[in-house]
């Protein structure tokens, strides 16, 4: 006869950071990320939703899940649709930050300026990202930080300043939207 114990959500949670502050260690690792091009560009349906032509979901999935990144950094705008994040703050992976994703922007972070990002999934990710598909618990202000594992969506065109647009990378919180997205192509 076996017994089952039901462990509470915050233990099962606390369980899994180690090998979360493992990943993160590995990635601080100075080596060089090179990114492939893109052979599928997304084109736009009538409703403006992204569809890949001739691309596989499952093919799709698999590339959202290797290239996961781990957004951990300052959110500099909230936008209707996601944030713009700096990520690259490793250092909020230190207990006890690490219970919510959302950290409030007076705790103390600094970013490594000579950490490199690698090319492994689940490696903290770097420069400046749009996040999208965010979990609703918990309201994201301006300069709190965040730390969230991310799906690759595609590219955003942030502007920061007016008549100034740069591309970024663009990471879903969630797999499945991620996918939906047709962010994993290569």
């Amino acid at each position: 006869m076996k017994i089952l114990i039901k462990s509470h959500p915050r233990e099962a949670a606390l369980k899994l950071w180690p090998a979360l502050l493992l990943a993160a260690w590995t990635g601080c690792a100075p080596q060089h990320t090179v990114i492939p091009p893109r052979q599928n560009e997304p084109t736009q349906t009538a409703a403006g939703a992204p569809v890949l032509a001739n691309v596989n979901p499952e093919s799709v999935r698999s590339d959202c899940i290797a290239g996961r990144r781990l957004i951990c950094g300052r959110v500099l705008k909230v936008l209707p649709d996601g944030l713009v994040v700096e990520s690259g703050y490793t250092d909020l992976l230190r207990p006890p930050l690490t219970q919510s994703w959302v950290i409030p922007g007076a705790a103390s972070a600094h970013r490594n300026p000579a950490a490199l990002e690698l090319n492994q999934p689940g490696t903290p990710c770097f420069g400046l990202v749009f996040l999208t598909d965010l979990p609703k618990r918990r309201k994201v202000k301006a300069f709190d930080y965040v730390v969230l594992m991310g799906y690759p969506a595609g590219a955003y065109a942030y502007a920061p300043l007016p008549n100034v647009t740069k591309t970024i990378r663009k990471f879903s919180a969630g797999l499945e939207s991620a996918v939906r997205l047709g962010g994993g192509n290569k």
